[in-house]
């Protein structure tokens, strides 16, 4: 019999053949639109800081006072030591925002739909989410042990014929979606979702991370965007628009006292860090009262579909800061991604299995000029 590791080479030789070999790049000025990455300066559009609060003085100076007070970390799960004054003050603005009676926040956005996800279903239950979903809600249901069901890419007759065939023969359904799509940047079907939901008595769990700051009057997300009423499972994270770390979910009263006792992601993790808790609670107060952050988000969002538009590119629909360009298969996307770097662009090549088409994808940020912008497109142009 072979090495018992053995077969770890093949495998890493079998990525590499697929195209589908990944590895870290070193970058410095992460959370900034241009960072130097593996030493030479480049323009930074593969961040999810959509409002550039990363790296805002004011998040900084809250996590340094938080660190000063309450020490590096939580030292324990939230239950027993792990408590700290931050976390409850997070949680309340964060369900004030989300229209929500209260809300708990995670170690991180994954921990959330691995928590949350088994705590609402399990074996005498369905799951129907959709093909594009993170993965992160993919694992929750796994790890329910839940009959899962997948429907089409935003396919809500495909969901409705589904709940047709099998409701009737389960105790509860929870319906999962992302509402900003994280690899292509389109938005889910949500009030046809809810109609449907509604319908067919299931619950809604909807994975807010890269709408919450962005879209909406208020930057709430995409609920809000649509005016919808916020009576479900609310999940999101405090890592992206928030440019802080951890993740959470809002809801009802009774829900949020129920995932307290029952989510084991939150149950039995270290709670999150102080320095953490402290800058997400400041960033949930700026996104909040600064519109113009999203405004010239927004602005830029235009400015660069207008260019790939002009250049009749092949750009994926989307409804967000995730633009995403079509140039070819795994080989061809890698290669222009390269060309992109070498002319001075991070703008990272998505490959299976990440997604089931290869694309590049740029995220766009508050914190690009229009210069920065023209910049990009102009670099294009050398690459085409």
């Amino acid at each position: 019999m072979d090495h018992p590791y053995g077969w770890i080479a093949s495998d890493l030789q079998a990525l590499h053949r697929a195209g589908w070999y990944r590895s870290t790049r070193l970058s410095h000025g992460s959370g900034s639109a241009q960072i130097e990455l593996e030493g030479r300066r480049v323009l930074q559009f593969a961040s999810n800081d959509y409002l550039g609060l990363s790296k805002d003085s004011r998040l900084v100076s809250a996590a340094i006072d938080a660190l000063r007070i309450h020490g590096a970390g939580a030292t324990g799960s939230r239950l027993l030591s792990g408590e700290r004054e931050p976390h409850r003050q997070l949680e309340k603005r964060l369900a004030t925002w989300k229209g929500c009676e209260d809300c708990l926040v995670f170690s991180s956005g994954y921990l959330a739909n691995l928590g949350v996800i088994p705590a609402l279903v399990g074996s005498r239950d369905l799951v129907l989410a959709d093909e594009y979903n993170h993965s992160s809600l993919k694992s929750g249901t796994q790890l329910s042990g839940a009959q899962s069901l997948t429907y089409p890419h935003g396919d809500m007759a495909q969901l409705e014929e589904e709940l047709v065939r099998h409701r009737g023969a389960h105790r509860r359904c929870l319906i999962c979606t992302d509402t900003v799509f994280s690899m292509d940047g389109d938005l889910a079907p949500l009030p046809r979702l809810i109609e449907v939901a509604e319908r067919f008595r299931c619950m809604v769990l909807v994975d807010e991370a890269h709408a919450t700051g962005v879209l909406g009057p208020t930057g709430a997300g995409a609920l809000e965007h649509f005016g919808l009423a916020p009576s479900l499972v609310q999940m999101g994270t405090l890592s992206k628009a928030l440019g802080s770390l951890g993740g959470y979910v809002c809801g009802s009263a009774e829900l949020i006292d129920y995932l307290r006792n029952r989510a084991r992601s939150w149950v039995y993790t270290t709670g999150l860090s102080p320095a953490d808790t402290a800058a997400a609670l400041t960033a949930v107060d700026i996104v909040r009262s600064e519109p113009e952050l999203r405004t010239r988000l927004w602005q830029n969002i235009a400015r660069l579909q207008a260019g790939f538009t002009e250049r009749q590119l092949t750009l994926l629909p989307t409804n967000s800061a995730v633009l995403c360009i079509r140039v070819g298969d795994v080989e061809r996307t890698r290669r222009f991604a390269d060309a992109l770097r070498e002319a001075g662009v991070y703008a990272p090549a998505i490959r299976p299995p990440t997604v089931p088409t290869s694309r590049i994808r740029f995220s766009v940020m508050a914190t690009h000029t229009p210069e920065m912008i023209d910049r990009l497109l102009a670099a294009i142009d050398c690459v085409l």
